[in-house]
């Protein structure tokens, strides 16, 4: 999702093939990714024959096709940007790691933990932090690939309706990131197949409690 998204801000035309990677055609269909990108692993990127694999490569690609403009303009405020790429791409996933992007379509959902809303809150006040600074309406003022890295990660957490301090102070950027055509358009194709449950998502020794929680991508 995050390369789709960067890519289609950047204003590139792509072709997209979807790779099935659930099992057991898993092994196969990323084995026939190998045989030209290394990891063997998607999202990869072709460019004229030449592979650009890892979403933070493809999205530092797509930002400097078009220019740059999907950077902040200061250098402090790239720098920041930066470090917000590379805190999702080194570890941010591990913030409630048991709440996976594919729980967020799942029509009935556990509550949190309490260590999983602490965790949600941390994160929302990092970004609240940037809101203030920036003025809105995207974590440095215009769209960027920080405010793109973090659509997975913000629509899983929401998704289950956590109750913490620092939400009402991210609601306006998360509504103006659900608001973006390119969102609402990934969102509506990935809603439609059957989410696929992971035995990861309940937590042993947690009474289970499923119940509806409407998700915040389900007025997009």
């Amino acid at each position: 999702m995050r390369a789709w998204l960067a890519l289609r801000a950047a204003g590139i035309d792509f072709e997209e093939e979807i790779v099935d990677i659930r099992r057991p055609q898993r092994f196969a269909n990323l084995k026939a990714v190998g045989r030209f990108s290394p990891p063997a692993m998607v999202p990869v990127l072709v460019v004229d024959g030449i592979a650009i694999y890892d979403s933070l490569a493809i999205m530092e690609y797509a930002n400097e096709v078009c220019g740059g403009r999907l950077m902040p303009a200061g250098l402090m405020q790239r720098a920041q940007a930066r470090s917000v790429l590379a805190w999702q791409h080194a570890g941010l996933s591990n913030t409630c790691a048991r709440i996976s992007f594919e729980s967020a379509f799942y029509p009935e959902k556990r509550a949190l933990t309490a260590i999983e809303t602490s965790e949600c809150e941390r994160l929302f006040g990092v970004l609240a932090r940037y809101l203030a600074d920036s003025g809105g309406p995207f974590l440095f003022g215009n769209l960027s690939l920080a405010d793109l890295v973090l659509v997975p990660a913000i629509l899983r957490l929401v998704a289950h309706d956590p109750v913490v301090p620092s939400r009402d102070a991210i609601d306006a950027w998360m509504q103006a990131l659900l608001a973006i055509a390119d969102v609402k358009e990934w969102m509506r194709n990935a809603s439609v197949p059957p989410p696929i449950w992971s035995d990861e998502y309940l937590v042993p020794g947690q009474p289970i409690d499923l119940h509806i929680v409407p998700g915040p991508f389900d007025a997009a």
